[in-house]
Formats: C-alpha cells, structure tokens, sequence
C-alpha cells in the first residue's frame, strides 16, 4: 500500500493546467468542415501548424502576424493537399485563430475536480494573444501567449542550441511580472546556454580543419556555420532588449525606494542588471567567433580543397605522357599544354601619362610632421606629460576592471567591456591608443625597477595603481584587427599583468 497519499496529489492542479493545454488541439480535431473537392479539412494538423507558424515568427522577431499572413501560409505549405483557394484558408486561420483566442476576451478553460484540495475547480489557458494592431487597415496581430509557448514546448524536445533562445522568451516574462529571483535563475540557465554553444562552435571548427574534403562537405559545413551565426545575430539583438528593459526596470524601482521590499527588489534588479551584462558580453564573443569561423575558417577550408586537387593531380602521368606518346597534331598538341603556359606579357608605356595630373610640392609649403611627444618648449612637456600620465592612469584602472581576478585580457575585451560599461567616449581620445602602443614598444615593464627612476616617466601613474596587484607588465601583438569605431582601429594585443612566482 501507498503510505504517502498527499505527496501522490501534490501539485495536481499545475498537472491538469498543462494537460488542459492539448484541449485546444482537440477541440480542433472535432471541428467539422470541407474544402472544395467535399474532404474533410484536417484543422488539427492545420492548429498546430498555428503554433508553430507564430512560435517561429517570435523567434524572428516578426510582430506583425495576423489571419491574412497566417492564411498565406498556409497557402504556401498547402501544395495541393486541400482544395481552397485563399479566401478559404483565410476562413480556415480565422476559426483557429478565434478558437485559440476567443473573441469575447475570455480564456478559455478546463473544470475538473481537484483530488488535492478536494474541491471542484477551474483552470484558465490562453495560447494566443493580441499585439499590436494597424488602425489604418482595421488588422489584428497577435503573439503565443505564456501557455502558448508551453504547449510549443510539449510537442517536442528542443536541441541545445534553441535552448538560449527559448530562455530569453522566458526571462522577458519574468522580468515583466517582476520575478526577479526567477530572473536570476534564469540568467544562470543562459550563462550555461552559451558555455555549450561555445563548446559547439568550437568543435565545429576542429571539424572544419579536419573533415572538409569534397565540395559537398564544404557547402554542408557553409550552411551550418550560417546558421549559427544567424540566430547568433537575433539572440544578440534580444539580448540588447532585455538589457534595456532592465535598465529602464532598475531606474523606475529606483525612484519609489521607499520601504524594505522596495530596497530588496532594487538590489535584485541591479544584480540581475549585472549578471546578464556579463552573459550578453560572453555571448558577443561567440557572435565574433561565429564571424570569424564563417570567413577565415571556411575560406582556409575551400583552398585547402584547391590544394588537395593540385596533389592529386599528376603532370607527368596526364601530360607528359600523353603529349610524347600519342602522334598528336601540332594544333591538338598546342591546346592541351596551352593551359599550363605562361600568359604574354609586354611593358609599354603611353603617351598620354604625359597629361596625367602631376604632384608638385614647394619646399616652404611642406607640412612639418612632429614626432610623437615633440613639444614646443620645456614648460609645454611637463603640462603635456603630467595630463598624459593622468589619462594612463584612467586607463590601467578600467584594465584593472576588466581583469578582476584573472592576470591577463586582451585589447578587444577591454574595447567591448568599456561600450557595454558607458566607458565608450574614452575611445574617442588618441590617449586610448598612445597608452596600447607605448606599452607595446616598452614591453615588459618591470615596476619594481621603474618605481626608482625619475618621476618624470609616462607610467608613473599605471605603477602605482598597479604597485600592490603586481611586478610587471607587458603587452603583446596577437591576431586581428580591433576596429573600435569609424576613426580608430588597432592591432589586438594581449595584456599581462603578472606577480614573479618565488
């Protein structure tokens, strides 16, 4: 015999809830109706084509979806299957549409009696709601409500790489009902999303070194990696949204802190502000190495391929053997070594250079390029070289963020860490870059040994903040190219900061 009955009943009413769910589907399922050759119309299938239809549309993010667009989907997946024409499917999306979304504004639901409270009991469902509307042309559109996408989510295990996606949709919902502790969970769920998707990327790319060798690989391997860096691009761009309607969340709680749950729910919401700031900036990462796989890895692929074919390819046996062997004509022997000759080429010169445009310079008139720190005066070098030690040091301390607890970064994360963090005015100035390229030419700076010479040096400033965290420091060139905005672009660099190991 069972001995624990209550914990058999527990949470009966949450089971029904998602159970009730399908009952759109089967009342679908008992809905009559005849297309024009009297066959029975199949709205079963046809609903849950509905849900898939505005679940992918979510995921585009599509707002404008309506009976008119649903219909002519329809149409397009139809393919002679039902004998209607469009004002018949358009009936068709209509009565699902109605269904799924009552025109009364009631929700639909479910009676059933609750062996858990012992009671008669109703549970409310709603799959679709209304969005946005066009008063211009009297059109609806609409959007999967919350039971909705839990429906889309019965009908079928998601693979890992939807995964991301599908919790962006849920924290969206959470942030707009203020489950803020589910939020942060959430946030977690998402930070372990894009470890697996970077795991994936980059077994894909060991994949493309080692597996590419047929053209039709190639274009198997091209189309996946498009992919990817697609729905990359559209999880980014929630990401962006979400970020913002935290923000604006955080600055709207922040005014009305006026008792001990408001102050709880404020620090929470600047948490969850923090959190997905750090998870968008490792999913951005994985933007750029989606990027990356898809040029530099994919063309090292196809001329990989161009070079398998040269091996492959015997002269002697193809060409030579050929030529010397067989009693060719003279014409017939000059096309087939033809394409293996040299092109004609010839050096000439034209008269007409004669009227090109001539670049003539004055003596006096030529710009006098200084060098870099050429000062006018004495006077003028100390003013300049105590506002550059300053702009040093403001740099080295958003490094210093940057690193937090790890010894090394490079130029491109402290470039994304200072946009994400409204350090982005900072990149305008040229001190930015002089800071990146005298470490560079300077490299290693040992501070213990520097702390003894004049004070007059540029990084007096960087070794005091960095007195106490380490004993010395170095930058790097590495590959890439950072182009940090319109104006400036620079060689990536790695940064070390880095205490000597007794």
């Amino acid at each position: 015999m069972v001995s624990n009955l209550k914990g058999i009943t527990e949470n009966y009413r949450e089971r029904i809830q998602k159970i009730a769910l399908f009952d759109a589907l089967f009342k679908l399922e008992n809905k009559k109706g005849k297309d024009e050759k009297g066959q029975v119309i199949d709205y079963f299938s046809l609903g849950l084509l509905t849900l898939l239809f505005f679940f992918e549309n979510m995921l585009m993010r599509n707002k404008k979806t309506g009976v008119k667009e649903l219909a002519k989907f329809f149409q397009e997946m139809n393919q002679g299957e039902i004998e209607l024409d469009y004002e018949g499917f358009e009936k068709v999306a209509r009565n699902i549409i109605e269904l799924y979304r009552p025109s009364s504004g009631k929700r639909n639901f479910k009676e059933f009696y609750n062996w858990e409270t012992r009671k008669e009991e109703i549970v409310q469902y709603s799959i679709l709601k209304t969005d946005q509307s066009d008063v211009k042309t009297n059109t609806q559109y609409y959007t999967l409500d919350e039971q909705g996408l839990e429906l889309i989510f019965a009908t079928k295990e998601y693979f890992s790489e939807f995964q991301l996606s599908i919790n962006q949709l849920v924290l969206r919902k959470q942030l707009e009902k203020g489950e803020f502790v589910g939020a942060l969970r959430q946030i977690d769920e998402m930070r372990i999303d894009v470890k697996t998707l970077q795991d994936r990327i980059m077994k894909i790319k060991h994949e493309v070194q080692r597996n590419i060798i047929s053209d039709e690989t190639y274009e198997r391997y091209k189309i996946i990696v498009e992919d990817i860096n697609l729905r990359l691009k559209h999880e980014n761009q929630e990401f962006e949204e979400l970020q913002a309607f935290a923000r604006e969340t955080k600055e709207r709680i922040g005014y009305e802190l006026t008792k001990e749950k408001d102050r709880k729910t404020y620090e929470l919401i600047i948490r969850i502000d923090r959190e997905l700031g750090e998870v968008h900036h490792e999913h951005r990462k994985l933007l750029q190495e989606s990027i990356i796989l898809k040029t530099s890895a994919l063309q090292a692929a196809q001329e990989s391929l161009y070079y398998v074919g040269i091996d492959s390819f015997n002269f002697e046996q193809e060409i030579v053997s050929r030529f010397i062997s067989s009693p060719l004509p003279l014409e017939a022997a000059r096309i087939l070594i033809e394409p293996f000759l040299n092109l004609e080429r010839s050096e000439t010169w034209s008269p007409l250079t004669v009227f090109a445009c001539q670049k003539i310079e004055v003596e006096e008139r030529k710009e006098k390029i200084k060098e870099f720190l050429d000062l006018s005066d004495e006077k003028q070098n100390r003013i300049d070289l105590e506002i550059q030690r300053k702009n040093f040091r403001r740099v080295i301390e958003i490094i210093v963020e940057v690193l937090g607890d790890q010894e090394e970064t490079t130029l491109e994360e402290v470039v994304l860490y200072m946009k994400e963090n409204e350090y982005e005015s900072y990149l305008n100035h040229r001190s930015f870059y002089d800071f990146w390229i005298v470490l560079h030419q300077r490299s290693p700076i040992k501070i213990e040994n520097i702390e003894d010479e004049n004070k007059e040096h540029l990084f007096d400033e960087v070794i005091e903040v960095l007195n106490d965290k380490a004993d010395y420091l170095s930058a790097v060139e590495i590959n890439g190219i950072v182009t940090v905005n319109d104006r400036y672009s620079i060689r990536n660099m790695k940064l070390e900061v880095k205490s000597i190991e007794l």
